[in-house]
């Protein structure tokens, strides 16, 4: 049996499509220009990918979620979800927004219920767990406005992606998971084209489940990441070749990193729940960045969540040891770092930009292949 969706209920707003008229009459009221990953917010609350919201943070749920790490109603959560806006804004002006996206193209209607003063510091320190503007967390949060709006999404306009044939929704994740008859279906975040290491972690993980879920992370991306198609067509390789067949369901999230460590691993719980996934792969450093967080305390954050309703699947760092002649990680492999290598994407990036294929050992062929086949797989 699938998971139930995060606070009970799945969340599906209504969609309505694109039109002239439509662009046009929306238009007409007043609006908010939204950031490209605001977008992605809206969508992924009219879909459910963020249930139980129906749309972004009133002041009661963002004091609780930042004290707490638990909606006002007591259901986990972790980091808020907010909508941030101009200094002028004022709700008694702006009871109804029309939402735009950055080319002014209608995203979808908000009804602001309050306008709120956030403490940018504080939350800072109590997402975060620091202030640090080297952390890319910190730095957004104390570029953004500290007023914000609380509303609830009224309808969405449809729109369509290139990626649109890897992209379901959760209502579609759970029926699918269902004609598949799988009960046990555990989900893997990623943000990079799959190495070894990645393969062996699903693998591992799939051995406890019916199926697994690819969930890959697309959207904004910093110089050297690799760029969205490359991640989604190295997954279809893989996916291909080295997995049973109906093993595998693979769906894009549309989602920008908070790099929020331990808290963010819970709202990615979170999310694959709502897809209907009943488990999830939590690997080392899980989110992090930098040296902000301990390398795995992703995992241990857990323990604080026994009503969460998604098992965390707690994953060593696999590495290839020359001593073991195959891959392995420190809980089945005695000997030292000097026997190891590890899947450095630094190491990999550079092999790529000199037109090489990674060995073997590293990456399968036609994952390198696909990567080698692309004119400019990396981000400039």
């Amino acid at each position: 049996m699938v998971s139930r969706a995060h606070g009970g209920r799945l969340v599906q707003l209504k969609s309505i499509p694109a039109s002239p008229e439509l662009t046009s009459e929306l238009k007409g009221n007043v609006a908010l220009r939204l950031s490209e990953e605001e977008v992605s917010t809206v969508y992924n609350v009219a879909w459910g990918v963020l249930s139980p919201l129906e749309g972004f943070l009133n002041s009661e749920d963002y004091h609780s979620v930042i004290d707490s790490m638990r909606l006002s109603s007591d259901v986990p959560w972790t980091i808020p979800i907010l909508l941030h806006v101009p200094d002028s804004f004022r709700r008694e002006a702006h009871p109804e927004v029309t939402l735009l996206d950055e080319g002014d193209r209608p995203v979808g209607v908000l009804a602001v219920d309050e306008v709120y003063t956030i403490s940018k510091q504080e939350y800072a320190r109590k997402v975060f767990g620091t202030d640090d503007a080297s952390h890319p967390g910190v730095a957004k949060i104390f570029a953004a406005s500290d007023l914000v709006a609380g509303g609830r999404l009224k309808e969405v306009v449809r729109r369509t992606s290139s990626f649109d044939d890897v992209t379901l929704s959760p209502r579609e994740t759970r029926v699918l998971f269902g004609e598949k008859g799988w009960n046990e279906v555990i989900a893997f975040q990623t943000r990079n084209a799959p190495h070894i290491g990645h393969e062996y972690v699903q693998k591992m993980a799939l051995l406890g489940a019916d199926g697994l879920f690819i969930n890959p992370v697309l959207g904004k991306k910093k110089p050297g990441d690799f760029r969205d198609e490359v991640i989604v067509d190295t997954y279809k390789a893989l996916i291909k070749h080295y997995y049973p067949k109906d093993s595998v369901v693979m769906s894009v999230l549309h989602y920008e990193m908070q790099y929020a460590g331990p808290k963010e691993a819970i709202m990615h719980a979170i999310m694959r729940k709502n897809f209907g996934c009943t488990k999830i792969a939590i690997g080392r450093d899980h989110a992090g960045v930098g040296s902000f967080y301990g390398p795995y305390a992703a995992q241990e954050i857990f323990k604080e969540f026994p009503d969460l309703g998604i098992e965390p699947v707690l994953m060593r760092e696999f590495y290839y040891c020359k001593k073991c002649e195959g891959i392995a990680n420190e809980r089945i492999c005695p000997h030292p770092e000097s026997d190891r290598l590890t899947f450095s994407g630094t190491m990999l990036r550079k092999m790529f930009q000199a037109g090489s294929a990674p060995p073997k050992e590293f990456m399968r062929p036609e994952v390198a292949q696909v990567i080698l086949g692309h004119k400019s797989p990396f981000v400039e």
